[in-house]
């Protein structure tokens, strides 16, 4: 059986993060995860942290639930300290938090342009950066970066799709550069379709009835959904995934690999 783990979950209250933050908790893990209340440009995720806390509650769990910015340092290390303070000590983090604007080049401003890096890419950073040296410390850990397989570019998704792209990059300059401190770092790529987030719903208009009809799904007949997405993070930050590094977890259909030439989009 895997040793129980401290675990820190950013944007861990809402969506995929939530997913990840019961599965981990019903796991027996020592979960500290942290998101915003207030709803971020182009997604519906917003006043989480109660119905989260009830959930756990409703299932006898223990979670800490935060409120925090993850691409503000000092709102990093605060999250890093409590965990510290409440736990001595960090096993894993899950680098879940984004958001992702649709657009291209010509119609995303250059103020949402910093905003999309700051969350999906300096996010993943600070995070990273913080949890690092408290990691080499203890003699490892493991860091599970989220990805997306607009990472290979996707339409319509320019900034997000750079983003993402540069997880995969940053994923594995990781793996490389702390191998021989022992922190494995891998990356788990959703795919399937149909997995309501607070992304995915703002550029549905906030209408959960719009999702997953054209899904194509995954190879067990249905949409993934968050509980498949923790299932893979478990699976990475247990011991049983212990001389895995540096690889891509795809939790659906070809995500990694971009997936299927989208239909051409009707005439306006």
């Amino acid at each position: 059986m895997t040793a129980q783990k401290v675990v820190i979950v950013t944007g861990g209250t809402f969506g995929i993060g939530r997913g990840i933050t019961l599965r981990l908790a019903r796991g027996g893990h020592k979960v500290v995860a942290f998101g915003l209340e207030a709803a971020q440009v182009s997604s519906t995720a917003a006043n989480a942290i109660a119905s989260l806390k009830d959930e756990l509650a409703r299932e006898g769990l223990e979670a800490d639930i935060l409120e925090a910015d993850v691409s503000h340092t000092q709102d990093v290390d605060r999250v890093v300290r409590h965990t510290l303070q409440r736990y001595n000590r960090i096993d894993a983090l899950v680098n879940n938090a984004a958001i992702g604007p649709l657009g291209t080049i010509l119609d995303t401003a250059e103020a949402l342009f910093d905003q999309i890096v700051a969350v999906n890419l300096k996010g993943t950073y600070l995070a990273s950066r913080a949890v690092v040296p408290e990691m080499a410390r203890s003699g490892g850990g493991a860091i599970v970066n989220i990805g997306s397989g607009a990472g290979w570019g996707k339409p319509n998704m320019a900034i997000y799709a750079a983003t993402k792209g540069a997880i995969f990059a940053l994923s594995a300059a990781m793996a490389y550069d702390f191998f021989h401190q022992h922190i494995r770092v891998n990356t788990v790529v959703p795919g399937g379709g149909g997995i309501v987030t607070g992304m995915s719903l703002g550029r549905m208009g906030a209408n959960a009835a719009n999702f997953g009809k054209n899904a194509v799904g995954t190879a067990a007949g249905r949409p993934a959904t968050g509980a498949d997405i923790g299932n893979a993070v478990a699976f990475l930050i247990s011991d049983e995934a212990a001389t895995i590094s540096g690889t891509v977890i795809d939790v659906g259909c070809f995500a990694n690999q971009g997936g299927p030439m989208p239909p051409k989009p009707a005439a306006t």
